[in-house]
């Protein structure tokens, strides 16, 4: 098989549900061996959410793709000096616990910094792990909304909209991947891969990851007194950019708001006195006549099929484009050539899941086996990494330690 980035590099990866979870899968497709260390119970609770089949959700073998599962409890003893032995073995361990539950078990950063003074000890949490909010529950919801995020996130005068998608869960996860390989570089920077002590904490916080996002928010703040409101469909400032309804009931986006695409865009949409009026030749003029675009554009779209629209737009290369669903995704070509999916195996069948970006040329990730089942790889790992005879890995199940 071909070479991957992360070949050789063992992550354990602690924690459950989202964030820690979609941190490993990335680490794990780029080629590192991934360890998920998951309750004898049960295992993580994404096993079981949204659509089952099998017993196993969907979802599942997306998130525990080329992960190797072995169960252990943390909250005995034993499971505690187990997955400690599984630490000193490893480059990276990810933990999404609140903060302060690692320290409790023994396992913080500094209990384990003597032994392993290389590990990148990756910390994900709603608030960060300092602070006065640090020790309080921080699900994405929540911090969406304390990020800033969910205030710009709707309409004008109506309750915030929730994207139906965990954004904060899924952009810490790639903020922690990047952490992670940022501080795997300065560690053979600072140690040339051969001496110890070039292991650092990544502290990433679900609310930092979404309030990454907000673009001008801040300077727009601090320099004018400017407070961004939520826009609907559009943004606020820059036009035109915004949704619009056609005659076959599908929506088209269309962004024309440089210079000269609007006068391309209004010469498509039969409004060539708009294209030349010196009023609407920059943004600034454009912004304080946006209703009127926007009126115009509408009457367009509503008036033709989106396939038209579209057709349209192309022809004068103005950026436009449809709202797609999953089903219009996998029957996209664009999609098909790009390799955006990959079929994995799974005990009900071939199933098609996302592939992961970004694509690297010479040495690009790839999916080798689907999410596994719980504790799958306990007799290896255990043996492999720990040494353990077949009879005591016996007796610890028999303990319920794993």
């Amino acid at each position: 098989m071909a070479e991957r980035p992360l070949d050789g590099i063992k992550v354990l990866e602690l924690g459950q549900l989202l964030a820690g979870p979609f941190t490993g899968t990335q680490l794990a497709y780029f080629g590192a061996e991934v360890i998920k260390v998951e309750p004898p119970q049960g295992g993580d609770p994404i096993r079981g959410w949204r659509v089952v089949q099998e017993g196993t959700s969907l979802w599942w073998y997306s998130i525990g793709r080329n992960k190797k599962s072995v169960t252990l409890d943390l909250k005995s003893d034993k499971g505690r000096e187990l997955v400690y032995e599984l630490i000193k073995q490893c480059d990276v361990l990810i933990e999404n616990f609140r903060p302060g539950k690692m320290e409790s078990w023994g396992l913080g950063p500094e209990d384990i910094k003597k032994d392993c003074p290389d590990l990148i000890y990756t910390r994900i949490s709603g608030y960060g792990q300092t602070g006065p909010y640090a020790h309080q529950p921080g699900f994405a919801s929540v911090t969406e909304g304390f990020s800033g995020f969910r205030y710009l996130n709707g309409f004008p005068g109506e309750a915030p909209v929730r994207p139906n998608l965990s954004l904060g869960d899924t952009l810490a996860g790639q903020q922690a991947f990047i952490g992670i390989l940022l501080a795997l570089l300065q560690r053979n920077k600072c140690t040339g891969g051969n001496t110890k002590g070039g292991g650092q904490v990544v502290d990433v916080a679900l609310y930092e990851a979404m309030f990454n996002t907000l673009e001008a928010v801040v300077p727009e703040y601090d320099g004018a007194g400017v407070i961004r409101q939520p826009s609907g469909t559009t943004v606020t400032g820059i036009v035109p950019t915004n949704t619009y309804r056609c005659a076959d009931g599908k929506f088209v986006i269309i962004g024309g708001n440089g210079d000269s695409i609007f006068k391309r865009l209004m010469k498509a949409a039969g409004a060539p006195e708009m294209a030349e009026d010196p009023g609407l030749a920059d943004n600034a003029g454009r912004v304080e006549q946006e209703q009127k675009i926007d009126a115009v554009l509408s009457a367009w779209c509503a008036a033709h099929s989106s396939d038209a629209v579209l057709e349209k737009l192309t022809q004068a290369n103005v950026p436009g484009g449809p709202v797609f669903n999953v089903e219009d995704m996998m029957s996209d070509p664009h999609y098909q050539d790009r390799g955006m999916f990959e079929a994995v195996d799974t005990p009900g069948g071939k199933l098609k899941i996302p592939a992961i970006t970004p694509k690297l040329q010479s040495t690009p990730g790839r999916t080798d086996w689907a999410g596994p089942g719980l504790g799958q790889h306990n007799k290896e790992i255990y043996e492999k990494w720990l040494g353990l005879t077949e009879e005591e890995i016996e007796a610890l199940k028999g303990l319920g330690v794993i």
